[in-house]
């Protein structure tokens, strides 16, 4: 068994709220800014690998899952990313098995789960060091071998620099990116008010040179109003009772223990 399916992750957990799937499609797009994920995912012949598969029940197992769920969702993971990879020839290059294409996905998500964390809870503080190292979960349950994990939250803050500098998105991969942000890739329209609500969202949860390859407007003013709403919604998760505040991740492990249960593909809809 693969040593992180027995990390403990408490702080994780609790900083598991909708505020971490509000900012779900600017996470995805951070993963995606490296050309080797982006068209990893994009150009894929596998469906819904990466991307599709069931990112709200990875986090959730990640953070609740106990060893075994989080053993057989890892197996189940490999098996979708091991039909990941770029034919010869194809540019750039790509497999779902690189562990540095992982750790950046990882780190990804790990920024995501911190910033939600101190916006509803407030600053770490103390606890800053121990959040980071149940980060490794991230990385850990898909290709990253765990001591490619930095060893402190500074060395974290060093790579997140360094990964940030190295985003390149495409023409293709930003179209691609903003279909998804759209919700294009459903089977039912979705309304242009929810559309362009996502599109502002994500933006406002983006850095910003990523805001800039996406080709996404933004001002002073536009970052006042986005301040003003995450605020009233991180205050509206403190005052709500658990299982809203666990949304959508108690519902998500719920449906894992349900598949695994019964013996059904963990991907299933």
């Amino acid at each position: 068994m693969n040593q992180v399916d027995a990390l403990p992750t408490p702080l994780l957990a609790r900083a598991a709220t909708p505020f971490v799937a509000l900012s779900g499609a600017a996470n995805v797009i951070m993963q995606l800014s490296w050309p080797e994920v982006g068209h990893g995912v994009k150009d894929s012949r596998v469906v819904g690998a990466l991307l599709f598969d069931d990112p709200v029940g990875y986090l959730a197992v990640a953070v609740h899952g106990t060893p075994d769920e989080r053993a057989a969702f890892r197996r189940a993971t490999n098996a979708s990313h091991a039909q990941v990879r770029s034919l010869p020839g194809e540019s750039p290059p790509y497999s779902a098995f690189d562990p540095e294409l992982q750790r950046w996905v990882g780190s990804c998500i790990y920024r995501g789960f911190e910033e939600a964390s101190e916006a509803v809870w407030g600053p770490l503080g103390v606890d800053r060091e121990a959040f980071y190292r149940e980060g490794v979960v991230f990385g850990g349950m898909l290709q990253m071998p765990t001591d490619l994990w930095p060893a402190d939250r500074a060395a974290f803050a060093r790579l997140w620099d360094t990964g940030l500098a190295r985003a390149s998105i495409d023409d293709d991969t930003r179209r691609y990116l903003l279909s998804v942000v759209r919700l294009e890739y459903l089977s039912r329209r979705v309304p242009s008010w929810l559309a362009e609500r996502r599109i502002w969202l994500t933006t406002g949860f983006l850095p910003e040179q990523l805001r800039d390859q996406m080709h996404l407007p933004w001002s002073v003013s536009e970052q006042a109003r986005f301040e003003r709403f995450t605020r009233r919604f991180a205050t509206t998760i403190r005052r709500s009772p658990g299982p809203v505040r666990e949304f959508p991740f108690n519902r998500a492990i719920s449906g894992v223990r349900e598949r695994l249960a019964s013996g059904r593909d963990l991907f299933e809809g």
